[in-house]
């Protein structure tokens, strides 16, 4: 066992390492909100002196961050649900359901995820404006549907390849159609999978930035994190309030995180093994 020591540190201290340097950003924005403005121009590394809250209070109440609020958390809902719908259906049809083009279309989605979606920012500005679905929460719940389905269908198709055919030739012989198979023995079997990738998905649509910021340019449609960035310019001199802000919109991600980390890590290991 004592051969072993070295090679656990060896292991251990990178790890260590890099959640230190995951956790001292929310540490330091927690840090900052927590301050004066005079205290933060003295010292911005120095701890705060007592848990302040005003911050917090001024950014929450700040123009449109409560509409802000409620615009990502519709965008965000109805993106999830119709990755999980399409991405399901697509899973079990490239992993059970044997027909032409089925490899081909599997191997499609894995080459997407390899696409930057700087490549094609400007032809989807183009397309959306053509179709009138600019600065509209259809357009954008559409945008994040086809930026994140490929994740979701080679995730979901990775774990259903690990579900025995065998279950589901028993389902047909009792009269399921294939969509009893995929209402009745896929659904059900695949809710590990599903909230995972539900998880992951909310976590990337709510984080996400650029693509909201291209299709939503009005101020009464931005998400929380498109606001978020508006007041670094409103509060320029003012570091503590837009910290406040930051830490606001980080909250519900932390909170989910913490409560379905087991979930998360299931769900990117799933389907890497079968049996």
């Amino acid at each position: 066992m004592r051969g072993l020591r070295p090679s656990r540190w060896v292991m251990a201290v990178p790890m260590a390492a890099l959640a230190l340097a995951t956790i001292y950003p929310l540490v330091f924005t927690t840090n900052v909100a927590m301050k004066t403005r005079h205290d933060y121009v003295l010292d911005r590394f120095s701890l705060a002196r007592s848990a302040n809250l005003d911050n917090l209070d001024a950014a929450w109440t700040s123009d449109g961050m409560q509409r802000y609020l409620v615009n990502s958390v519709v965008v965000v809902t109805l993106s999830v649900a119709l990755l999980l719908l399409f991405g399901s259906m697509a899973g079990f049809a490239l992993s059970h359901l044997r027909f032409r083009g089925s490899r081909a279309i599997f191997l499609g989605c894995l080459a997407a995820l390899f696409v930057p979606f700087q490549v094609i920012m400007v032809p989807l500005v183009r397309i959306m404006a053509d179709v009138r679905l600019m600065d509209t929460h259809a357009g954008l719940i559409l945008a994040y549907v086809a930026q994140f389905l490929p994740f979701t269908i080679f995730l979901m198709t990775s774990y259903y390849s690990a579900i025995p055919a065998e279950l589901l030739d028993a389902a047909r012989i009792d009269g399921n159609t294939p969509y009893g198979v995929y209402r009745r023995v896929m659904l059900p079997m695949g809710r590990p999978a599903l909230l995972s990738v539900g998880i992951l998905n909310a976590l990337f649509c709510w984080n996400d930035v650029l693509i909201s910021l291209l299709l939503m340019p009005s101020a009464e449609h931005r998400t929380l994190m498109v606001g978020v960035t508006s007041l670094r310019g409103q509060y320029s001199d003012d570091i503590p309030t837009f910290a406040s802000g930051v830490l606001i919109a980080a909250l519900p991600v932390l909170v989910l995180y913490l409560f379905f980390q087991r979930q998360i890590a299931d769900g990117v290991t799933a389907g890497s093994t079968k049996g």
